[in-house]
């Protein structure tokens, strides 16, 4: 099939050359003229702006963006359905809040445009293990551009629990629903990634304190990752990652690594819906606040506290 990519970051980027790899057409488009230079490597047909490559498209075109979340993906996927027309296909597959997916479908559909949105999970190891795809659009469009999906995600495993009869794992994408059905699984599952990362970390923490205060012997935190990875009920490919970061540092000192984690939005987006729904999410909610914690956004309250401990007990104000 033939497909035109706009934005071309470390994900986009990737997912380009997978296509491409996989027998499929793909024009491509980035401000940046080096982010070209992989794909066309690889036989994409470059074009100088967003016009020209949607004038480079068989009808009905397919485009999917690949951009940051918020005004400039709005403004390139407005910017595109000008030039489009009706029975083309506009994707999503960056992280936009499935609100915005709901409105601009509602938008295009005015123009007989179809608009799907595409979680997409993988990250920058996405192009050798391919990317878990989370789709919202109609059914009839999704069937016609599934051999797109097929090609970017993983291919279906035999299940690794080892017991009699177990079945097959299927590839790792599917249609979840309408449009904004796609990034709303996609906010959860990143909601559910925060909290995974959040249980390995403080395990880590904790069983690094009891090395030094309880048995007086540094713990082997590699060795631990790596007794867990397999058979363990905790073995997952986040703690694969955790393995290959104590690998690069084995004291799990992370010297030079300062303590700040950055909260790209799913995580509080998932939050919030469960405030709406009045559905408990205690774990992931306190994932998202340390990370709040990290990037100092409680440093006044945390003062406040200082102070106040002060005043009623007399304790000892901790200076900075």
């Amino acid at each position: 099939m033939q497909l035109g990519m706009i934005g071309l970051g470390k994900m986009g980027s990737n997912m380009a050359v997978r296509l491409l790899q996989k027998g499929h057409k793909v024009v491509v488009y980035d401000r940046a003229a080096d982010a070209l230079k992989p794909s066309v490597k690889e036989g994409a047909v470059a074009a100088k702006g967003i016009e020209e490559l949607v004038k480079k498209l068989d009808t009905p075109r397919t485009i999917w963006i690949m951009l940051p979340a918020g005004k400039i993906t709005d403004d390139t996927v407005n910017q595109v359905a000008e030039l489009c027309q009706a029975g083309d296909t506009i994707i999503d597959g960056g992280n936009s809040k499935y609100t915005d997916d709901i409105r601009r479908a509602g938008e295009l559909a005015k123009k007989k445009i179809e608009y799907m949105d595409v979680g997409t999970s993988g990250g920058i190891w996405g192009l050798v293990r391919g990317y878990a795809l989370m789709i919202g659009g109609e059914p009839k469009n999704f069937k016609r551009l599934e051999p797109l999906f097929k090609s970017l995600a993983p291919e279906g495993r035999k299940g690794n629990l080892g017991y009699p009869g177990e079945k097959d794992i299927p590839d790792g994408y599917g249609l979840m629903g309408p449009a904004g059905a796609g990034h709303f699984v996609k906010m959860v599952h990143n909601g559910i990634e925060y909290a995974m990362m959040q249980a390995y970390a403080e395990g880590f923490d904790i069983i690094k304190a009891a090395g030094k205060e309880i048995f007086k012997k540094d713990m082997d935190l590699l060795m631990i990752s790596k007794s867990w990875r397999n058979g363990s009920v905790v073995a997952s490919w986040l703690l694969d990652l955790s393995a290959n970061a104590l690998e690069a540092d084995p004291s799990g000192e992370f010297k030079g690594i300062k303590p700040f984690v950055t909260e790209s939005g799913e995580g509080k987006w998932t939050v919030e819906v469960a405030l709406q729904l009045g559905i408990p999410c205690s774990c992931i909610a306190e994932s998202v606040l340390t990370r709040f914690v990290s990037q100092g956004k409680s440093a006044y309250g945390l003062r406040f506290l200082n102070a106040l401990r002060n005043q009623f007990g007399g304790h000892e104000i901790v200076k900075e």
